[in-house]
This record gives structure tokens, C-alpha cells and sequence, in this order.
């Protein structure tokens, strides 16, 4: 099995959930005005996959994170959420995290 290492400090910036679903199945928030607020800080990692997406690992500590959730690192780059789930191993809470798919957000034009 492959280990996945922390290569990126990551900010978890959550909305409040949860989130109905358009007609499409697309997460709609609550209130679009609202700004998501930052939850923490924790090492976690980012990968590039062949298909475009993005691999993104966190900590535990982050959970409960939801497809339309933010992540930033320390460069400025930020991901949207497009899908998660907890991973947890009975009894062995040192091997637990956040798996989830995102896609890169553009960068902010000034």
C-alpha cells in the first residue's frame, strides 16, 4: 500500500451545511451571499491526477468537510470540494483522513 505524506499546509474554508440540491443534483448553499469562514490549519496533501482532478488528503481533524468547501495552501492555490468521505480504521486513529476530489480554482485576477 502507498502512504500518502503531507506535502502542503492546508485551510479548510467550510459553509454551513447542509446543502439542498438543484434540479441537476448540483450542491446549491443556503445563502449564496454567504462568505465561507476558515475552520483550521493542518498538514495535508494535494496531488494532481491524469484526469485533471485533484487527489486532496486531510486531517481528521477537518471533518465534517462537503462537496462545494474550499481548501487553500500556503501558495494561495485553493480547491473547491468536489466529493468526500472519512476514512477510519477501527481502533488505529493515527492512520485516519479526509479523502476528497477537487478542482483547481483560478487564480484571482486584480
Amino acid at each position: 500500500m502507498a502512504v500518502v505524506l503531507p506535502n502542503a499546509l492546508l485551510t479548510v474554508y467550510a459553509l454551513a451545511h447542509p446543502w439542498e440540491r438543484d434540479a441537476n443534483g448540483v450542491p446549491v448553499p443556503p445563502n449564496p451571499g454567504q462568505k465561507p469562514t476558515p475552520r483550521g490549519t493542518w498538514p495535508g496533501s494535494v496531488l494532481e491526477q491524469p484526469d485533471g482532478s485533484w487527489s486532496v488528503r486531510l486531517d481528521p481533524q477537518a471533518w465534517p468537510v462537503k462537496e462545494g468547501d474550499t481548501i487553500s495552501d500556503e501558495t494561495g492555490r485553493s480547491w473547491t470540494l468536489s466529493s468526500t468521505r472519512e476514512h477510519k480504521v477501527p481502533d488505529v486513529p493515527d492512520v485516519d483522513y479526509v479523502q476528497a476530489t477537487g478542482t483547481l480554482n483560478p487564480p484571482e485576477v486584480a
